[in-house]
């Protein structure tokens, strides 16, 4: 496959579930490695946290975080070693937490540089955010008049129809109402965070997370990635990368420009590595997060990319099958 241009992909929050990642620990040992590292680096057993869940706290944003990233890369890792690294990613991006990922995957940050990061990130997000999340189906323009209209704020553009804000319960309750009388055929979603994420409820949290970016250990990628807060490909200079990643906490996930641009540059393969979703409560009754908007962004495309998935045992082996 000379001519191919992969771009790997990485979810966000809201594709983490318990019991992630247990299928393929049990089978392989590149993940056992990958979990057990991560425990070490974080100094709590990511195992039970990820496959048991105790004490319910998966969907705790400083839980979410790191367990997100520590599934992904285990799933890349493994990928990586199954095609004994034959596939030579030409840019990686990642929804939100998941740029963390793909950062990760491309060399700008250690798997445990990566992990600790996310865990502070997670933390102050948790404890100095407010309010929630709501996917409107309807087009920017209107998604951000009615924001303005109720004190909320754009959080993220993942496809032209499909946009999503935050804002407190009961600003986004007028927004919904609002919405529901302007455009009666269109629908919304309550997403379950732990706070407007992307919007200006997470300015303090990162005005706290700069200094951590500051003294954070970053090196220049091996490959491009692709930014939330431009929707272009990171500058080749850690500081424009540290400073992105600051202004992603409180400005709009610019996803959609994310997946276009990779595709203007050259994009033939996408895969997505770890997290999933579905109402099914084991790993393969999952399906991946981001692929309905992959696939709806280039719908009708002539250069559209092959899409792969790398979150479970099954789509790992279909994925294998297909590309090799």
């Amino acid at each position: 496959m000379s001519d191919q241009s992969l771009a790997l992909l990485f979810p966000g929050q809201g594709s983490q579930y318990r019991g992630i990642g247990k299928d393929l620990y049990d089978a392989y040992d590149i993940v056992k490695d990958t979990y057990n590292e991560a425990g070490d680096i974080l100094g709590f057993d990511v195992k039970s946290l990820s496959f048991d869940d105790p004490e319910d706290e998966i969907n705790l944003t400083r839980n979410t975080q790191p367990v997100l990233l520590t599934h992904s890369i285990a799933c890349y890792r493994l990928f990586q070693q199954q095609t004994n690294s034959t596939l030579t990613p030409s840019m990686s991006a990642g929804h939100s937490l998941g740029e963390y990922s793909a950062l990760v995957a491309a060399g700008a940050l250690s798997f445990s540089q990566g992990l600790s990061l996310v865990r502070k990130r997670g933390e102050l997000m948790g404890e100095f955010g407010e309010g929630e999340m709501e996917a409107l189906m309807i087009d920017l323009d209107s998604a951000t008049q009615l924001a303005q209209q109720h004190y909320c704020g754009i959080a993220a553009c993942n496809l032209p129809d499909q946009n999503v804000v935050g804002g407190r319960p009961e600003d986004l309750e007028k927004l919904t109402a609002t919405m529901a009388e302007k455009f009666p055929r269109k629908r919304s979603a309550r997403l379950k965070t732990e706070g407007a994420f992307h919007t200006y409820y997470m300015v303090e949290a990162a005005r706290r997370f700069r200094s951590v970016l500051e003294e954070a250990d970053f090196t220049n990628p091996s490959f491009s990635v692709l930014s939330n807060f431009t929707g272009e490909m990171h500058e080749n200079d850690v500081n424009a990368i540290r400073s992105s990643l600051f202004m992603q906490l409180f400005n709009p996930v610019l996803w959609h420009r994310n997946l276009v641009s990779a595709g203007t540059a050259g994009a033939n393969i996408m895969i997505e590595f770890g997290g999933g979703l579905g109402k099914g409560e084991t790993a393969a009754e999952k399906r991946p997060n981001l692929e309905s908007i992959v696939k709806k962004t280039f719908r009708g495309s002539d250069n559209a990319p092959d899409y792969y998935a790398v979150i479970n045992i099954a789509s790992l082996e279909q994925s294998l099958k297909s590309i090799i």
